[in-house]
């Protein structure tokens, strides 16, 4: 398949400047995403008050979001690399507008969680830019703007907080969804006006079968790993849920290796490089989620605890706020120290710093100031890791397969933040004491969360050292169109 030809260098009139904002544009689809899944979250304590639903209906607004980006994003992937990336972006963000649009018009707990789960489908606009930035760019530029495109996760997942409960506290709450659909529908707008279309695409039928089949067993797993707190590990439903998952993901497994045109390439995801590249990015989202959802509590925890600070929604938001501002301006460090060293490197030194953050996590929880640098720390460290996961990726895949082998990638990270929720909810509901008659997590649960993200960081850290670089070339194996070359960094004009 012969080399896409780059964006060329910005001239002058209208083309050029559609050229120049390419890469802004794509960085504001995916802030915006990651803003629509944080939303929701300064609403949940009042949801069942303004819907009329229980506290379990209510959670569902946040878990149908999960689900479906989940299940969405490595099939959009694979469609975007067969029916062209911008078309399928166009798709999803335009999927997010109207959920938006819906959540806006109705206090219905029912319409609300199916309008969520069509804002899930926004989850896939990251590893799409990130293969439209792989295809168009030329290679000078594309390390740190992928740099910057996988840090927007956390950059709108800290301005989406503040800014969210601002509006909670100030308005009614449906401003809020009207303010993400007008949003939305400008995201389309400059998605239509200023990113062009990949002319590197896969050809092949698109698999149904498989499609469905990694639905159901995706569903199966996070609805057990989200829910298991909330129904018990132990209950029936849990139990068969996990069983239900084991049986149709194996069976969905040796259906891909089966199929001619697979919606997941498995062959290629036994190899070392990318496979192994899916383990950390599985630690590296719990150990990043942790970060946001342990501050948070902590922070706003009442001051008779001994430990809590009692601070606002508001307030809370700001704390995490700092940590997005430097995830935005280590991006493009990141790129500089994947250029120079690989981004193995830049990826296990993301883990590293990480881990370093929760060890001052874990050594001084008392101070806000102290807090704030150790949340900022993790920040660092998951910029560095993010930035590196998608560049590991795009090194090892064909120029055909990057957006499906993206969506992979993300649907990791996914199933990684939905593990380390459950288990940071299951660490904090068994260390609480009372507190002014209610339940309330003690400063040790915190601390062993703490300890947990910090323990899966060195995790990803050792995986991270294990992946082959390019100077160790693997021996070739199949996949899709013939057999790969030995070495993969001749992709990439290496």
């Amino acid at each position: 398949m012969e080399s896409p030809a780059p964006i060329p260098a910005p001239t002058s009139g209208n083309a050029g400047l559609r050229a120049r904002l390419t890469i802004p544009v794509l960085a504001y689809c995916g802030i915006l995403m990651a803003v629509m899944q944080t939303v929701v979250v300064p609403l949940l304590p009042d949801l069942p008050r303004l819907t009329g639903a229980s506290p379990g209906a209510v959670s569902w607004m946040v878990t149908a979001s999960l689900l479906s980006g989940a299940v969405l994003t490595p099939v959009l992937g694979r469609a975007g690399d067969m029916y062209g990336k911008r078309r399928v972006l166009l798709l999803s963000f335009a999927l997010m507008a109207v959920g938006s649009v819906i959540c806006a018009l109705t206090s219905d707990i029912g319409v609300l969680i199916a309008a969520r789960a069509l804002q899930g489908a926004a989850v896939s606009v990251v590893p799409l830019s990130i293969s439209i930035l792989r295809d168009e760019l030329p290679p000078e530029r594309r390390g740190s703007a992928v740099a910057l495109m996988s840090s927007t996760v956390g950059i709108g997942a800290a301005l989406g907080l503040p800014a969210a409960a601002v509006v909670v506290q100030y308005a009614n709450w449906h401003v809020m969804f009207w303010v993400t659909a007008a949003l939305g529908a400008t995201g389309v707008a400059l998605i239509r006006w200023a990113v062009p279309e990949s002319p590197v695409r896969e050809p092949g039928g698109f698999d149904v079968t498989g499609a469905l089949g990694l639905a159901a067993g995706l569903i199966c797993l996070l609805l057990a790993v989200s829910q298991g707190g909330q129904w018990g590990w132990g209950s029936a439903r849990i139990i068969g849920l996990f069983l239900g998952a084991v049986v149709v993901l194996g069976l969905w497994w040796r259906q891909q290796l089966r199929s001619r045109q697979p919606l997941v390439d498995l062959r290629l995801v036994s190899r070392p490089r990318v496979g192994l590249s899916h383990v950390a990015a599985l630690l590296t989202g719990f150990a990043f989620y942790a970060n946001s959802l342990v501050t948070a509590q902590l922070v706003q925890a009442p001051e008779a605890s001994g430990y809590g600070l009692g601070l606002s929604i508001v307030q809370t938001g700001l704390c995490l706020l700092p940590g997005g501002i430097t995830m935005l301006l280590f991006s493009p460090v990141s790129a500089r120290i994947s250029e120079a060293r690989g981004p193995r490197v830049t990826l296990a030194l993301g883990a590293a710093v990480i881990a370093s953050g929760y060890a001052v996590r874990v050594a001084d929880s008392h101070q806000l100031w102290m807090i704030m640098v150790g949340a900022t720390v993790v920040a660092t460290g998951t910029t560095l890791a993010y930035s590196a996961l998608p560049s590991l990726i795009l090194r090892a895949v064909p120029p055909g397969q990057t957006a499906s082998a993206n969506g992979v990638n993300v649907l990791m990270r996914t199933i990684g933040q939905a593990v380390s929720s459950a288990a940071v909810a299951a660490v904090l509901v068994h260390h609480t004491s009372l507190v002014d008659g209610a339940p309330v997590p003690t400063l040790h649960g915190y601390l062993l969360a703490f300890g947990i993200a910090g323990a899966v960081a060195l995790a990803a850290c050792a995986v991270a050292l294990t992946i082959p670089g390019d100077a160790e070339p693997e021996d070739p194996r199949p996949f899709r169109g013939g057999t790969r070359p030995v070495n993969d960094g001749a992709m990439e004009g290496a």
